[in-house]
């Protein structure tokens, strides 16, 4: 008995370093970030000791100097279209997946799941000359289009499993109700995916709001690109001003921060059903 309650406090002391060692990871660089963002913009070295007057003025000039006000709005844009589209796409093609025999199942995910391996820089070129066939380059469908087939693989794989992992009984009761398939998904398993869409929204909203390349390449106008795609121009210009760089990165990361925040308690939830089968 003493040996299994040492056993078990070793165990939480280890889990206690690690989760500490991971938070200590992530917050003290985001910590670092901030603190440079209030130094004085004057200086040309930048220190991590606290500043004697805090510069707020840093963030007001980094958003008049690199026009976040446009960038902010078009990131927002572009993950606002993108993610209900993808969030639907990805259910429905992850539910017919998940419950609906067909010919060349197998190897249809098959090669569904090969987007997951092919890097977004193998296919850049042929997209930007396909865009520019459509007469969509300048415009904010030249990325929401190609991001939402980018998400595809990823997002069916993780609602495929979703819908795999729910109690059959819930699709039987329904089935015998004389509910039909698309009226069991919508009122039955959808209600009871909110987290598992939470996880993934959150997620689509992520690589929505920081994609780079795709913004860089095919919206020649600065001021329809995304904030991260901004914040590259940024960065070329003000190199040397540590402070309103820093200021400049708080900036576009501090909408992801909130976001995961209002939904921590879903996105938990969904990462933990999505990883404990049952």
């Amino acid at each position: 008995m003493a040996g299994r309650q040492t056993s078990r406090r070793v165990s939480r002391l280890l889990l206690w370093v690690v989760l500490t060692i991971a938070a200590a990871s992530v917050l003290i660089p985001f910590g670092a970030i901030v603190l440079a963002s209030l130094q004085d913009p004057a200086s040309l070295t930048v220190s991590l000791a606290w500043p004697d007057r805090l510069h707020f003025e840093n963030y007001a000039n980094a958003w008049s100097t690199a026009g976040f006000s446009s960038l902010l709005g078009s990131s927002a844009l572009i993950a606002g279209v993108v993610v209900p589209i993808a969030l639907l796409c990805a259910s429905l093609a992850g539910y017919a997946f998940a419950t609906a025999p067909f010919p060349g199942k197998s190897w249809l995910m098959g090669l569904l799941l090969l987007g997951l391996a092919l890097p977004h820089e193998a296919i850049i070129i042929p997209l930007f000359f396909g865009m520019k066939s459509a007469g969509l380059l300048d415009n904010q469908l030249a990325v929401i289009l190609p991001l939402i087939g980018a998400f595809m693989p990823f997002g069916t794989l993780w609602m495929r499993s979703h819908f795999e992992q729910l109690p059959e009984e819930l699709s039987e009761a329904a089935e015998m109700d004389g509910a039909s398939t698309t009226r069991t998904m919508l009122s039955i398993l959808l209600p009871v995916s909110w987290p598992a869409l939470t996880t993934l929204g959150l997620l689509y909203f992520m690589w929505a709001w920081n994609q780079f390349l795709l913004a860089l390449i095919m919206l020649q106008d600065p001021a329809q690109r995304t904030a991260a795609s901004g914040l590259g121009k940024f960065v070329q210009q003000y190199g040397t001003n540590i402070p309103l760089l820093a200021a400049g990165t708080v900036i576009v990361i501090v909408p992801i921060i909130l976001m995961y925040l209002i939904f921590q308690r879903h996105f938990i939830t969904g990462m933990v059903s999505g990883a404990v089968k049952g």
